[in-house]
């Protein structure tokens, strides 16, 4: 039965589908993994440094973002792990914020994984949630739920007594299978406050391996061969590749891509235990044209305005 609002009118609800549809929005991986950077940069996360590693857990092949934010109470990871809502659109910061649209978790971390956990702890609670499109799908939801269970920080102890299901719901369902492990990613989290992400069942190739590969390089992930030669045989029919040109390097190596992604990084990214050195796009040009705008005034303007 639909939850009806305190008027007694129908709310409306998610269809589990919409979390892969959603992520669609990004045609290649490295922007989704762009979008949880953002994440951790942006105004009211404001995190120094974030770590972007692959780990095994549970024979589950994850990637891991880790960042050293102010972390999320419990209502604003709810927030973070609903759709549209967002606080980066008011106050000052606003005009420095990236995300506005209270979209970028679940479009970014779907795109990599059908599968997320998310632990995040400010100092005082720390709270473990479950994005899963397995876990909706093995229930058979009609709509999308997100179970979250908060803990004190300082005694490990459940915040609420009726977290219970939620936290069978992530026992279960999840590559988490004890009360301990969620308390050891807790303390993996580098200070006192911040977040970390786990995403599994990553998404994969037409050849049935992961879409990015993890073993060629031990301290980037980049894009199979695979995927490069669809790359760069669609760069050429739009034009923006000639045939005498390789593809370039920000197009199959994250680190590479993120060297140049933002034009003054605010957050430090460790890719793989080794820091990401940021580029200058503009002072790594070949070809750089200045352009100044000069203002013109027809004489009937001037006339007016005399």
């Amino acid at each position: 039965m639909a939850r009806l609002s305190e008027q007694g009118i129908r709310l409306s609800s998610m269809s589990p589908s919409f979390l892969n549809s959603n992520s669609t929005s990004h045609t290649w991986p490295f922007s989704a993994v762009a979008e949880l950077i953002d994440n951790a940069s942006d105004p009211g996360v404001c995190a120094k440094q974030i770590w972007l590693d692959v780990v095994k857990i549970d024979d589950q092949t994850c990637l891991t973002f880790t960042d050293n934010g102010s972390g999320m109470t419990p209502n604003k990871l709810h927030k973070m792990l609903s759709f549209g809502f967002t606080e980066k659109g008011s106050g000052k910061a606003s005009q420095q914020a990236i995300g506005l649209y209270g979209n970028g978790f679940k479009s970014g971390s779907m795109r990599l994984g059908r599968d997320a956990l998310i632990f995040t702890k400010n100092g005082g609670c720390q709270t473990v949630g479950l994005l899963s499109q397995t876990y909706l799908q093995n229930i058979k939801a009609q709509a999308v739920i997100v179970p979250m269970v908060p803990f004190n920080q300082q005694t490990n102890i459940l915040l609420k007594k009726n977290e219970d299901a939620s936290l069978a719901a992530i026992l279960q369902h999840s590559i988490i299978r004890s009360q301990e492990e969620i308390l050891t990613h807790f303390d993996s989290i580098p200070s006192k406050k911040g977040t970390k992400i786990l995403i599994w069942n990553i998404r994969r190739a037409k050849d049935g391996k992961t879409e990015i590969d993890f073993d060629t390089d031990s301290t980037d992930f980049r894009l199979p061969v695979i995927h490069l030669e669809e790359l760069k045989q669609g760069l050429r029919n739009s034009g923006s590749l000639r045939p005498e040109q390789n593809v370039p390097d920000m197009y199959c190596s994250l680190r590479a891509y993120l060297s140049i992604l933002y034009l003054k990084p605010r957050t430090q990214v460790i890719l793989r235990g080794k820091k990401v050195l940021a580029k200058l796009v503009s002072k790594s040009l070949s070809h750089i044209e200045h352009d100044v705008y000069k203002p013109q005034f027809s004489v009937s303007l001037c006339y007016l305005l005399i």
